[in-house]
């Protein structure tokens, strides 16, 4: 079965506002292997005031977490799901217990929260078949990755070894081509070509990244 990790970017965030909260573990909120495997998002708390300061349209945030080990300071990054919650505190935000010690140590942590400007998911089995055949410029329901009632326009992929998908190569093929631009190559002068080895526009089981931008 074909499996692909769908790269999301909101075309409408720019320069999203990172509000400061305490991140405090949840109990309630649920962090399996589903969500490891990012398979799905994870879900997050938010005061309704904090929402409407971000605007997260689609309903998906970044969570930054700030953590120290020993004299050095670093981040820890959740992308998930939010759900407005007015019973916490305006500062507060709930995350999954178990992320919080697993990636964090500790049951609260201080961090931010914007709108998150793009996200990733794995889709597999009857989700990941209705991608293939699809070539890049092509729309497709973004029910696909959890986003229901919105669509998604395929902008490019790559395969395992990395080598990209161009819109002008017709099928799903891999063939050496002379370029002189991307994706697959960038010129170092002017006028500079190269044979490269790069995907068709066509997405198959080969391809395992496969990129796409919202459309509202």
């Amino acid at each position: 079965m074909p499996e692909f990790k769908v790269v999301v970017a909101d075309p409408k965030v720019r320069n999203p506002i990172a509000v400061p909260v305490m991140v405090v573990a949840d109990d309630s909120l649920e962090y399996s292997d589903k969500h490891k495997e990012q398979l799905e998002l994870p879900t997050v708390k938010l005061h309704p005031v904090i929402i409407e300061r971000i605007k997260p349209e689609i309903g998906v945030v970044v969570v930054r977490i700030f953590k120290e080990i020993g004299e050095k300071k670093e981040k820890t990054k959740l992308v998930a799901r939010v759900v407005a919650d007015s019973s916490i505190d305006k500062q507060e935000l709930r995350a999954p217990a178990d992320f919080m010690m697993e990636k964090v140590g500790k049951d609260r942590a201080l961090g931010e929260v914007l709108r998150a400007p793009a996200f990733q998911i794995r889709v597999t089995g009857d989700r990941a078949s209705k991608l293939l055949g699809l070539r890049i410029g092509d729309v497709v329901d973004a029910s696909i990755v959890g986003l229901p009632g919105k669509r998604l326009l395929i902008r490019g992929g790559s395969d395992l070894a990395g080598f990209p998908m161009r819109p002008d190569i017709p099928g799903p093929v891999k063939k050496y081509v002379l370029l002189s631009s991307g994706p697959g190559f960038r010129p170092r002068e002017d006028g500079e070509r190269r044979r490269k080895l790069v995907r068709g526009n066509t997405i198959s089981e080969d391809i395992v990244q496969v990129n796409a931008v919202l459309l509202y």
